[in-house]
Parts: C-alpha cells; sequence; structure tokens
C-alpha cells in the first residue's frame, strides 16, 4: 500500500478528510479510439481520486497512437487498484501503461568523465530542491571529482576504463548500478564512454545522455571543432535516452545559443557548456516528473 490518509471530524459531529495523502501519476499510451478519456477518468472517480491535471496527444484522432499522463490523488493505492486498472481499462483499450507515486524521490545515478559542469549542476539542483530525487552514486572513469563529489554528501566510485578491458569495466558499474535496491535512472553528465548494448540491457532502467551538439548535426565526438569548421551559426545540445546506436536515441530536450566567425573552437566550448548542463537539467526534470513517454524513436513531452 503506497498510503493512506487521516479522517476527522467536523463541528456538526460528520466526519471530514484531510487532503488525500497519495499523489499518483499514470502514463499510457496506446491505440487511438473513443472512449480512452472517459474510461480512465471514470474508473478513477469510481475510486474516489481527485484528478488534478490530464495531458494527452493522439499523432492522428483516427487510427494514431495516443499517449496520456493524468496526475490525481487519493488515499492509497495497492495491488487490487493496479489489479482493477489492468483488467477494467488497460486490456480493453490495449494499453502500456505504468503507474508512479509522486512523492517517491527516484535514485540516480550519474556517470561522469573529466568534464564536472554537468555533474556539478545536477548535485546543486539536487541539493536546491530543484530536481525531487537522490544522487546517492557517482560513477567515473577518472579520480578527478572525488572530493567536489563527496563535498555533496554522494558516493564516489572510481571505475577506470583500461583499453581492450572495457568489458570488466562495464561489469563492475552494472554490479554497483544493481547494489542497494537499484536505480530508477542513470545519467551520463559527459561520461565519454561508448556503452554496449549489454550494458544497456543489464543496467535496468533509462539512460540519459548529453550530446555536445544539435542532434542529429555532429554526432560523435568533437562536435565544437567540427561545427567551428564548418562555420556553423548556431551551437546547441541535446539530451537524448541512450540506445546502441551512437547518439541517435529518442531527444527529450535541445537548445542553442547563436554565435559568429568571431568565435574559436574554446569559446563554443566555453558558450556550449552552459547549454548542455541546462538543457540535461531540463531533460532530467522532466523524466523524474514522468512527462516523457517514447514513441519508436521519438519522444512525446507533456
Amino acid at each position: 500500500m503506497i498510503g493512506a490518509r487521516d479522517v476527522g471530524w467536523n463541528g456538526c459531529g460528520r466526519p471530514t478528510r484531510f487532503p488525500p495523502f497519495v499523489e499518483a501519476r499514470l502514463l499510457i499510451s496506446c491505440p487511438d479510439r473513443h472512449g480512452i478519456v472517459a474510461a480512465v477518468s471514470g474508473f478513477l472517480a469510481a475510486r474516489d481520486a481527485n484528478i488534478v491535471s490530464s495531458d494527452q496527444y493522439s499523432t492522428d484522432p483516427e487510427g494514431g497512437a495516443f499517449f496520456m499522463r493524468m496526475a490525481f490523488t487519493i488515499d492509497a493505492i495497492g495491488e487490487e487498484f493496479a489489479g482493477a486498472f489492468a483488467e477494467e481499462v488497460a486490456g480493453r483499450f490495449a494499453m502500456e501503461w505504468r503507474l508512479d507515486d509522486a512523492g517517491r524521490a527516484k535514485r540516480v545515478a550519474v556517470l561522469v568523465s573529466r568534464e564536472d559542469h554537468c555533474l556539478l549542476d545536477l548535485l546543486w539542483r539536487r541539493r536546491r530542491g530543484e530536481l525531487h530525487c537522490d544522487i546517492p552514486l557517482v560513477i567515473s572513469n577518472h579520480p578527478d571529482h572525488a572530493t567536489d563529489v563527496e563535498n555533496f554528501g554522494t558516493r564516489y566510485e572510481h571505475v577506470p576504463v583500461v583499453k581492450g578491458e572495457k568489458p570488466a569495466a562495464e561489469a563492475r558499474m552494472v554490479e554497483l548500478l544493481g547494489a542497494d535496491g537499484g536505480f530508477d535512472l542513470v545519467v551520463l553528465a559527459r561520461y565519454m564512454q561508448i556503452l554496449s548494448g549489454e550494458f544497456l540491457a543489464r543496467v535496468g532502467c533509462p539512460v540519459i545522455n548529453i550530446h555536445h551538439s544539435f542532434l542529429p548535426a555532429f554526432a560523435g565526438a568533437d562536435p565544437y571543432r567540427r561545427a567551428h569548421e564548418r562555420g556553423v551559426k548556431i551551437i546547441g545540445a541535446t539530451a537524448h535516452y541512450v540506445t546502441e546506436e551512437l547518439d541517435a536515441g529518442p531527444i527529450i530536450e535541445q537548445d542553442v545559443r547563436h554565435v559568429t566567425h568571431r568565435e574559436g573552437v574554446e569559446t563554443l566550448v566555453s558558450i556550449g557548456r552552459d547549454v548542455e548542463r541546462t538543457v540535461l537539467a531540463r531533460a532530467v526534470g522532466l523524466h523524474l516528473e514522468d512527462r516523457v513517454l517514447v514513441h519508436e524513436n521519438r519522444t512525446v513531452v507533456f
């Protein structure tokens, strides 16, 4: 049972309920057809739930794909609720769905290499309460950031990636990520290693990467230098889910800055750092708030 709420008494001798204790989020994707919103809303109303926000999108109202994010408050949620929803609603509409407790802080692990700007920004936002999560673990292939990370009260693990021994390094990271209940999300905060498909399959949760270009332009290594050589007038950053194909996963968030011929490579890198950390923080925040649904290789972001 996720939780419950207390019952008191008002001045007229009648029971009065305090505000609902549990806030939950329901994420749905399914083939579009008539009656989906009514069925979900009716199911929640029958259980005395109060819908506090609802967003939906259809790729085509006549035979497209339908997506919904609904937040609601309710006395309590247990196995009976999930089982009844699966039987009464989800099965009827061939839904893929998940239910999340909005009050629970998701567990996030961060992977990083030498660049620290995205890492420290995430830890700072977590400490300030801007990101509703716990970040109990940082893994790096370099020892550089141990003191800074530990000053935030976060464990730092150095897992070097030796040439020819990458499978062993990935196995060690899987071991760390699977300990103590595992994680809800892994963030690559400028982790400059290509992760194998086996690692992604074994890690057991979504992985978000920040790439320092406006994808699909300049995928891969050294994008700022290649952007400078091409004489671009904007540079950007892209946060996306990680797949086996390099820098080609579903895009969550992007942003750009205008530049001119006067900026050299180092200046582009400096400007880009600001874009990278804000784009990554926004993408992580959207994921933590259950606002991202993946459809094929694209995302619906509510």
